[in-house]
């Protein structure tokens, strides 16, 4: 009975404003023109962006300064040094005041114009979490690294081992959430291991919030073009599944 009284309120309440949390460093190539795809899209709700530099060296931070002045609907933090995208996230997630969360990337690997089908699960109120998937046939997918996408699905698959659902890309980037659900997550990974830990302490979540996938479209960038994840990171990833799956 309680559970059904939690998901009935949850249901209950209906979506106005939407945050997105948008981690950067060193994007000065993509910042702008990301930022005013956002801005662009309707997604149905009054809009806030919520920008982390997270210590960019280049010139994102300039431009991000100058966007912020302009546009009401930005707001800008800055953090000091580079801290990781766990750290940024979580920054953004605290200053964010929307009763839709959702994050992007500060690169063109992923399009503001799929905010529209990512949110409607929320918005006619049958989820709480949508996580985008690479693999559940988008509009288009440019081809890249085999084995990383052999490493992603293992990831994925060990993940789901552990929490007992089943996911097809938990280290997608698009990630949405009621701000409810949000608040009761304490994220402490300082990169991206920060992938993993979100989806293991969703799932431990009693009740289980209700969870959809949405396959999206993905532009991936190669080493050459700017992409920062490496091999390490999928170590970490690894170990992040097991520590916050199986010691809470």
């Amino acid at each position: 009975m309680r559970q059904d009284r939690a998901v009935a309120g949850r249901q209950s309440k209906i979506a106005k404003t939407l945050s997105v949390v948008i981690p950067c460093f060193n994007e000065e190539a993509t910042l702008r023109r990301v930022i005013e795809t956002v801005l662009a899209t309707d997604s149905g709700l009054s809009l806030e962006i919520i920008l982390v530099d997270d210590g960019s060296t280049d010139g994102s931070v300039d431009i991000a300064r100058g966007i912020a002045e302009q546009e009401e609907r930005v707001r800008l933090i800055e953090h000091a040094e580079n801290a990781g995208k766990g750290v940024a996230l979580k920054t953004g997630f605290t200053a964010a005041t929307g009763d839709v969360v959702i994050v992007q990337d500060a690169d063109l690997e992923y399009d503001p114009g799929e905010y529209p089908k990512l949110l409607k699960p929320i918005l006619v109120g049958e989820a709480d979490v949508v996580f985008g998937s690479r693999f559940r046939g988008g509009e288009s997918v440019r081809l890249l690294y085999f084995w990383r996408s052999i490493v992603n699905r293992f990831i994925t698959t060990l993940s789901n081992a552990l929490t007992n659902v089943n996911f097809s890309d938990i280290e997608c980037c698009y990630k949405v959430f009621r701000r409810e659900i949000l608040e009761q997550v304490d994220l402490k990974e300082k990169r991206f291991g920060v992938e993993p830990e979100i989806c293991a302490k969703i799932c431990r979540l009693k009740p289980l919030p209700r969870i959809f996938e949405v396959g999206i479209g993905y532009h991936g960038r190669t080493y050459a073009e700017g992409k920062k994840i490496g091999w390490k990171d999928g170590v970490r990833a690894i170990y992040c599944i097991i520590r916050y799956n199986l010691f809470p």
